[in-house]
């Protein structure tokens, strides 16, 4: 019977199978590893030997390449900004595309990252600047004493970043609401200079690597905040899958990886491989970019808008 006859259909629209909805567009990691086992290797072909492992291995690996710029391995969290102004990034976090705030009529707005501030490792000090480490000396049960190694105590939070949290942001909107034109904006609603990613008033925020955390300026506090980044692919088995359009691009690197890796293979078939993989991973990334001709030139049309 084929795939998609009645009682599959019927299988299929039934609401307990929600969770598998649209999954007939990617393709499983397994499948992938037993089609090239099948396709690429075996007598006469190019690989007439390779170890299943390795060819999992390369599979993870072409997923991994691949969900950074090409693959729609995108995620999203929503959270309400607490008081601490933080938010701990995800555990399969890799970059961030985008963080917006949601407004309340649903539309995100986005929030220009503050790139001239950090969080930085703050060193306590007494009155007379002299440095303060944490005492690690610990008393044995039987009365001897052990020596630790003291390090620097650390000051939470840093001054840097309760300067951050607790600004106020400007609304430059302010400077031009007695003014009917632009030309009788006055010298002090003049916007010469400006950055336009500190144009705004949606608020900013900052990545602290060290800490695993991103942090919100204090006009952010109580917001939705929805943040969408990267993964590699590999955070559970279900997220182990590769889209229709990119599923030959797996193939060829695979194929290239385990030819790169052996010594007895001409140098020439090792760049040709490489040169597919090249070709294959392009094409998938035209086809993956979803641009449809009746979209874009609505957007095109836009663009011809007249401003006065």
């Amino acid at each position: 019977m084929g795939l998609l006859d009645g009682t599959n259909q019927a299988a299929y629209y039934d609401s307990s199978n929600a969770a598998n909805y649209g999954n007939y567009q990617f393709t499983s990691l397994e499948h992938i590893i037993n089609a090239f086992m099948v396709a690429y290797v075996g007598e006469s072909k190019l690989l007439t030997k390779v170890n299943r492992t390795d060819v999992q291995f390369h599979a993870m690996r072409a997923i991994q390449e691949l969900s950074y710029d090409v693959l729609k391995s995108f995620k999203s969290q929503e959270i309400e900004v607490p008081n601490t102004l933080s938010m701990v990034l995800p555990q399969d976090y890799v970059n961030y595309t985008k963080v917006v705030r949601v407004g309340t009529d649903g539309i995100e707005r986005i929030l220009y990252p503050a790139r001239k501030t950090s969080d930085p490792f703050a060193i306590t000090q007494d009155a007379n600047g002299v440095y303060q480490f944490t005492d690690t000396d610990n008393a044995d049960s039987d009365g001897d004493t052990t020596t630790g190694v003291d390090s620097l105590l650390e000051q939470t939070p840093s001054n840097t970043s309760a300067n951050f949290e607790s600004q106020t942001p400007v609304n430059y909107q302010l400077y031009d609401i007695n003014y009917s034109s632009d030309i009788e904006i006055s010298t002090e609603g003049r916007r010469y200079g400006l950055e336009p990613e500190h144009a705004q008033i949606n608020g900013s925020f900052f990545i602290d690597q060290l800490r695993g955390l991103i942090k919100f300026g204090s006009a952010l506090a109580g917001e939705t905040i929805t943040l969408h980044y990267v993964s590699d692919g590999l955070g559970t088995d279900a997220e182990m899958v590769v889209h229709k359009f990119c599923e030959e691009a797996v193939y060829k690197h695979i194929a290239y990886g385990i030819l790169s890796t052996r010594s007895n293979i001409p140098p020439f078939i090792v760049q040709r491989f490489k040169k597919e993989r090249f070709a294959e991973t392009r094409k998938a990334k035209i086809r993956l970019s979803n641009i449809k001709i009746e979209e874009f030139t609505q957007v095109l049309k836009g663009m011809g808008k007249q401003i006065k």
